[in-house]
């Protein structure tokens, strides 16, 4: 039975939302996760999963898996620190860091918002090709301006957009789930492709872009925001009340997420390991590969999950350029510019007619260029008890967050040597 207390202006947010019941009081801690999931699954994996499967089978299963272990910590440790601070992580680091440094780190944060829209836009304009014979060009335009619709959510407050993204994710793990199922994926395979190992350069530039694609710069910067922008918590210990939701949330959403990178990476494997028909080395091949190996319902299904993708993920990605946009230099950009600024690279790609699946995992490999400028201060700030207070990290925590920025450097590092010696 609710008190009346609870129903009473004396009542903080939380014990307000608690007060809905049992059930809608744990749900309404969930959300902000999601949101970042979607850019965990966005065009740009579907590239890069489906050609490591397309052609070593099952040899980079392990990176997917690694990827979404790491980037469970990471958004963990993201969605801790806007919650304790109440600072989204740019706003941080223009208060924390060196003018010059903060400048860099907006450079950086703009490019990357750059090369995810150009995966998001491509992606989304290819499902439009796909499934209603849409010119590439104009698709690119309708995904861009698309996201509009999706954004005006927030203008109702964060839940309706929380929720309408949710639902989109739901969409596109039900897609990729069924075409699972449907493919034949061989599990003792998949469980031997669990040894890490890697063949060549042409692997360390998928495992890159793996990386690239799962843990995302961009959505670093923005769950630091959601999850300022949600519940304010009244003292320390619903602090570590709303921690705990935070913490389920992103088990749930990243879960997920990591179901679908590896179901793509499982359904290219079974389906194209050896030059199967249609080929992946491209989205359009895969969707005609899939149309001939499973089927005509799994193509539908993927390029229904492609262009549900493109729309839910290039929505994030402009919230995200609002983000870095206002933490890094306390400016507000009207989001029609905001958005021509990242949508022209996309369109200028589909204008001159680039290979887009090439252009998907080359984005991607720019994106794990941009993870250590996220994650770095991520851990610098998690650390220090005088911003997050009974937040801190633990010693062991750090060390291991620590260890994942080395393995990204040392990853793109080995990359960039394997180039320019090859």
């Amino acid at each position: 039975m609710v008190t009346n207390e609870l129903t009473t202006s004396r009542a903080t947010p939380l014990q307000a939302a608690r007060a809905r019941g049992r059930v809608r009081g744990r749900l309404i801690l969930l959300g902000p996760a999601f949101v970042a999931a979607v850019a965990y699954v966005d065009p740009g994996n579907f590239a890069t999963n489906s050609a490591a499967g397309a052609r070593y089978g099952y040899l980079l299963v392990w990176v997917v898996v690694v990827a979404n272990l790491m980037a469970m910590l990471v958004q963990t440790l993201t969605a801790k620190l806007g919650l304790a601070t109440g600072r989204s992580l740019p706003e941080l680091c223009r208060e924390r860091l060196p003018r010059p440094v903060n400048r860099v780190m907006w450079v950086q944060a703009e490019l990357v918002a750059m090369a995810t829209d150009l995966a998001e836009v491509i992606g989304g304009a290819v499902a439009l090709y796909l499934l209603f014979g849409i010119p590439l060009l104009p698709g690119g335009i309708i995904i861009g301006t698309a996201a509009f619709a999706v954004l005006a959510l927030r203008s109702r407050g964060y839940r309706a957009f929380e929720v309408v993204i949710a639902v989109l994710l739901g969409v596109i793990v039900l897609a990729f789930a069924a075409n699972l199922l449907a493919s034949g994926s061989d599990p003792g395979s998949a469980m031997a492709g669990m040894v890490p190992r890697l063949q060549g350069t042409d692997s360390v530039l998928l495992a890159a872009g793996i990386l690239g694609a799962t843990v995302m710069p961009h959505v670093i910067y923005v769950h630091s925001a959601l999850t300022r922008d949600r519940i304010p918590a009244a003292d320390d210990t619903e602090r570590r009340i709303l921690f705990r939701g935070q913490r389920t949330d992103v088990l749930l959403a990243l879960s997920a997420a990591g179901a679908v990178n590896l179901a793509m990476l499982l359904i290219a494997a079974a389906s194209f390991r050896g030059g199967g028909p249609g080929g992946a080395d491209s989205l359009e091949g895969v969707h005609a590969g899939l149309g001939q190996t499973i089927g005509t319902a799994a193509a539908f299904g993927f390029a229904v999950a492609l262009l549900v993708s493109g729309l839910a993920s290039t929505s994030v990605g402009t919230y995200a350029g609002e983000v870095i946009m206002q933490g890094f230099l306390r400016r507000r950009v009207p989001l029609l510019l905001r958005r021509l600024v990242t949508l022209l690279p996309a369109l200028a790609v589909l204008a001159i007619g680039l290979d887009p699946t090439r252009a998907l995992v080359l984005s991607q490999v720019i994106l794990s260029f941009g993870i250590p400028f996220a994650l770095i201060p991520v851990v610098a700030f998690t650390r220090r008890r005088d911003l997050m207070g009974n937040l801190v990290n633990h010693p062991l925590t750090t060390a291991a967050a620590s260890l994942v920025a080395v393995l990204v450097v040392a990853l793109n590092a080995f990359l960039l040597w394997q180039v320019v010696a090859g």
